[in-house]
């Protein structure tokens, strides 16, 4: 069952640097290359691509060479799997937050009376 959520720790990891999270969000308006995806930062251009390399490994990008340069595009698929896992876990908190809510609504009618 761990290994069937690697991935998914793989992503999460990957997201949990703001470079990356910027990146991403870079990609998400369309392809960039490691150049244009580095513009903003105060770092090289290798440790951008180092970034880059980590969401390619963790299946949030994919990486073409093209000529000279190096073509990143967003895996949106990947995106959605990691948008369907919180959501599910989304969907259990709220129920239970709700199912709490109601109890101490009960608790508070029932010390007013």
């Amino acid at each position: 069952m761990v290994e069937q959520y690697a991935h998914l720790d793989q992503a999460f990891h990957a997201l949990a640097d703001a470079t990356r999270r910027g990146i991403i969000a870079e990609l998400a308006r369309g392809e960039r290359t490691v150049s244009r995806l580095a513009e903003p930062y105060e770092m090289s251009l290798a440790a951008v691509s180092k970034h880059v390399g980590v969401l390619v490994g963790a299946g949030l990008v994919h990486r073409q060479k093209v000529g000279r340069e190096q073509v990143c595009t967003l895996q949106r698929e990947r995106l959605a799997e990691l948008e369907q896992w919180v959501a599910t876990y989304a969907r259990f908190w709220g129920d239970r937050l709700d199912a709490l809510e109601m109890a101490l609504k009960q608790e508070e009618t029932k010390g007013d009376g």
